[in-house]
């Protein structure tokens, strides 16, 4: 059982900018396809952003496009989320996700196989 361990989450004004690493417990010669979702208050769990196993295909959801990046370094299999004017709509509970089979990046929520805690992020305005 491979557990995701998140960090980088918390509070930051609007404009401002925050970095969120997920990192595998093992490290292991598995490549996995890491993904964020993230939870606001009393609404579903949504797609962020998401990476192949390679690093090489990178998916971001159209509203953050243009502010977000997903990275990711396969030697420590940990996976990064830069995210640039943040705004307070950007505000919620932020979960990594992995697949050690998914060969995609993929914005399904349901082809990941293992979850992290999740980090909150608040973003004032």
């Amino acid at each position: 059982q491979v557990q995701l361990v998140e960090s980088g989450g918390g509070l930051v004004q609007a404009g401002g900018s925050l970095r969120l690493s997920c990192a595998a417990s093992e490290r292991t010669r598995v490549k996995y396809a890491m993904g964020w979702f993230r939870q606001a208050p009393g609404k579903e769990r949504v797609f962020v952003a998401a990476i192949s196993w390679s690093g090489r295909n990178t998916y971001v959801a159209e509203p953050m496009r243009d502010r977000f990046t997903i990275s990711k370094d396969n030697v420590e299999n940990t996976v990064h989320l830069q995210m640039n004017s943040l705004k307070p709509e950007d505000t919620a509970v932020y979960y990594c996700a992995a697949s050690p089979t998914l060969n995609s990046a993929s914005y399904v929520l349901g082809n990941y196989d293992y979850w992290g805690q999740g980090t909150q992020v608040t973003v004032s305005s």
